[in-house]
């Protein structure tokens, strides 16, 4: 496989020099007036963007003691809370498998068809703690423990396929850049500062995830309509030792689905839980969130001939050129008994995996693999936290190791050592133990970033290209916003520069966005940005909608007197659609309908706003539409659910609330009228496009 070298290189960038990276990242160079960088011992830094390895494309090095110090005080920076990923929901179920997978991998749970695996997964946001709110724009993680019979198997990854960073020493500077800043301790949960942007500015090999994060992916409507990534290249192994390259992807039976920025806003303010609760009410009501396991499998000689470096984790495979083969369901089925015991207990670890599973050289992930151990050490206090009943392995299993802090479960007897002669204790077991694939590893111990590395901007203009013309439009508004609370231009300028080598349109819309007064050079590029990269349908969430509405939430307004045939309908075609139907009346206790049958309510109105459901129905008498049309509350359940592009249905007797809420004279095709309960079959059918997005260049609160 390939291994060439690129070299570094002075630029400018404002006022600042800063040296560009062998990977084209940039950095500020020590100079008479600026510190040398050097170890918490006083040694100096050479070079602080890579890690050592055995060649350019070869495994980290466990000799690289600047590396470990630098990955070991940033894990040891918090207790208890996570450092990253400390607000997290969990949840119980099983991983079934479809078929045979003998031919690529030895694992286990891989063999037989059918074949359920318990699983615990744990979703999170990233940057955020534990308290902050659930519709951050932000990354998601998608952590996956599956209870193997040859041991635990953690795949631990995000709704993003790609990542930051390519090499894991900069991980530190990632987060403590995404952060809050450390001398005012805000903002939470937020990317939109300077801290962060400067960073992203100079980090070029950061510009692929930075359009990702500004698109609609970071502000999902739930857990259960995202999709899930691996993010690295790993390998599969079979009986004979043959290994088979292996991207992991979860793809959500219900279909991918996103809120927009103005509804996460407000969503944030009326219910800060969100994402947790609308999990925990699917499993309670036997709803079960599904996700299928796909696998992108390839060898070699792909790898060889890919335009990019299948090591690189701001990388992807087009779906396109490597199609997904699905091989199994993972099903959510159970919520925890204890949120402590379980979600926050929970520790995941990369480096956990199975025979017939392996690593390769991707140098985050070999990072990954010395951390996230190291963490779960600092923040559970103890070597034993794998005693823990939600980390232990439900397979037998048997260990020398005893004593130590909070230790359950001692083993019994003289030996806690092997080999002994007493007869006592576990041994090894060449046949059935894990055995490294023996990959070909040569080359010079090197801090260098390998050139195939190098292309930071090809894959972001095909994301940036992929989306619709809708998806384009929220990525410009994101990045208009962010950059707007970016207190330096210079900083803002940066970002345009690098914008200007995915796209000009958008950089230009950005720019225009922000009102710089002059278009900024292009940002100096390791590599040409390749403009023959063909779309991937794949990348967008709308050009993949579910075709159902299944799983999602409509809001009926209703009051007393409201129509009892049209109320009985749209119940009976949701069920039938396998979405929900949540009533919302002005008093908590309930209404009495048209046939003077009491209906008990769900919310109360200004407990039940619009933006936590999916589509709305306005069925109030007429006199109780003229008492809602006084009350703020209801003309803001009907004008956030325009402005937020979603379907609207309404009887005649809506028409002042509508007045009020100055729409009625913008009802389009979005707005289904309901004169009988015949018209509710077709409301719900339009339902399933879930966004009238046809509306938004009207309404222009995205």
């Amino acid at each position: 496989m390939r291994t060439n070298d690129s070299k570094g290189k002075r630029v400018r960038f404002a006022d600042e020099e800063v040296v560009r990276g062998q990977g084209g990242e940039t950095h500020q160079a020590a100079s008479g007036k600026t510190p040398t960088l050097t170890t918490q011992q006083g040694i100096p830094v050479s070079d602080d963007q890579n890690s050592l390895k055995v060649g350019a494309r070869g495994p980290t090095v466990l000799e690289d003691f600047h590396f470990r110090e630098k990955l070991f005080h940033f894990d040891h920076e918090r207790i208890p809370e996570r450092v990253v990923h400390a607000r997290g929901f969990g949840a119980h179920g099983y991983f079934e498998n479809y078929a045979s997978l003998a031919e690529f991998t030895k694992a286990d749970l891989f063999q037989r068809p059918g074949e359920k695996t318990p699983a615990f997964v744990r979703f999170s946001t990233v940057a955020g703690n534990k308290g902050s709110a659930d519709l951050a724009r932000d990354v998601r993680g998608f952590a996956v423990k599956l209870y193997t019979k040859q041991g635990n198997w953690d795949l631990v990854g995000n709704n993003i396929p790609v990542f930051f960073i390519q090499d894991a020493i900069k991980f530190p500077d990632l987060i403590h850049a995404a952060k809050q800043e450390p001398d005012r301790g805000f903002p939470q949960a937020q990317t939109a500062h300077d801290n962060f942007w400067d960073f992203i500015s100079l980090m070029p090999e950061s510009i692929n995830m930075a359009l990702w994060i500004m698109s609609d992916r970071t502000i999902p409507r739930s857990f259960r309509f995202m999709e899930g990534f691996a993010v690295h290249t790993f390998r599969l192994v079979n009986a004979e030792g043959k290994s088979t390259f292996v991207k992991f992807h979860w793809k959500p039976k219900l279909g991918m689905q996103s809120v927009v920025w103005n509804e996460a806003l407000k969503i944030n303010g009326a219910d800060p839980d969100f994402h947790r609760r609308d999990l925990w009410d699917a499993i309670q009501a036997g709803d079960y969130p599904e996700w299928e396991l796909g696998l992108q499998l390839f060898d070699e000689d792909f790898a060889d001939t890919f335009d990019f470096d299948v090591l690189d984790a701001t990388k992807i495979i087009p779906e396109e050129l490597v199609p997904i083969r699905r091989v199994g369901r993972l099903v959510l089925d159970r919520t925890v008994d204890n949120f402590f015991a379980e979600t926050e207990q929970v520790a995941f670890c990369t480096q956990n995996i199975v025979p017939g599973v392996d690593f390769t050289d991707d140098p985050l992930l070999q990072g990954r693999n010395f951390s996230y151990l190291d963490t779960q050490l600092k923040r559970l206090g103890s070597p034993n936290f794998t005693h823990l009943p939600i980390n232990a392995p439900k397979c037998p299993f048997h260990t020398l190791q005893q004593d130590g802090h909070m230790a359950f479960v001692n083993p019994k007897g003289r030996a806690n050592y092997e080999p002994n002669s007493w007869g006592e204790g576990p041994r090894e077991s060449p046949d059935k133990g894990f055995s490294t694939y023996p990959s070909d590893v040569q080359g010079q111990k090197l801090r260098v970033r390998s050139e195939t590395f190098a292309d930071h901007y090809s894959q972001a203009r095909q994301f940036y290209k992929s989306q619709t013309d809708i998806e384009q439009r929220h990525i410009i508004a994101a990045f208009t916003f962010e950059l707007s609370k970016v207190e330096r231009e210079a900083i803002r300028a940066r970002v345009v520069s690098h914008l200007l080598n995915v796209d000009q349109d958008l950089a230009k819309a950005v720019a225009k966005g922000l009102r710089l007064t002059q278009l900024p050079p292009p940002a100096e590029a390791a590599k040409p940005t390749r403009m023959d990269l063909p779309e991937s349908p794949a990348l967008s969430i709308i050009k993949n909608g579910p075709g159902s509405f299944k799983g999602r939430k409509v809001g009926v307004l209703v009051t007393d007197g409201a129509d009892a045939d049209v109320l009985a309908a749209l119940q009976q075609q949701l069920q039938r659609e396998g979405a929900q139907m949540i009533l919302v009346a002005p008093q908590v206790g309930g209404v009495t309908a048209s046939d003077g049958v009491w209906v008990e309510a769900d919310e109360k109105l200004d407990g039940g706003p619009s933006v936590v459901f999916d589509a709305v129905v306005l069925l109030p008498s007429s006199d109780g539409a003229k008492l809602l049309a006084s009350e703020a509350t209801a003309r803001d359940f009907v004008a956030d659910a325009f402005a937020h592009l979603k379907f609207i249905a309404y009887d005649e007797a809506a028409q002042p609330l509508l007045d009020k809420a100055g729409i009625a004279n913008d009802l389009d095709e979005g707005c289904v009228t309901l004169k009988t309960a015949a018209d509710v079959a077709g409301f719900v059918q339009k339902c399933r496009q879930l966004r009238w997005w046809e509306r938004e260049p009207k309404v222009k609160r995205i």
